[in-house]
């Protein structure tokens, strides 16, 4: 089980793709958080987000864990309106 709320139907490929890694990051909070972010704003992304997304995705769990968290500080260069938009949307999440 994934923990996934929302079907990939009706999503492009590439979304599809993205929603999968969101819940299927190898580290459960990450799911949880990627994955809860990616149920609700995966369909509505722009292509620049979409691009942003993708990159995020590529910062190993171990490092992305602790800036998610706010135990580090996000390193200038990931820091994007898109990473904003988790982060925001972290604040506002209950498990």
């Amino acid at each position: 089980m994934t923990g996934t709320q929302r079907s990939s139907e009706g999503l492009d490929p590439r979304r599809r793709k993205l929603l999968f890694r969101s819940w299927h990051r190898g580290m459960r909070e990450m799911d949880l958080i990627l994955g809860s972010f990616a149920d609700a704003e995966i369909g509505a992304l722009t292509g620049d987000e979409i691009d942003q997304y993708e990159r995020l995705l590529e910062i190993p769990d171990t490092d992305f864990f602790p800036m998610v968290t706010g135990e580090r500080p996000v390193p200038p260069d990931i820091d994007c309106a898109l990473l904003q938009k988790i982060l925001a949307s972290r604040r506002t999440m209950t498990f």
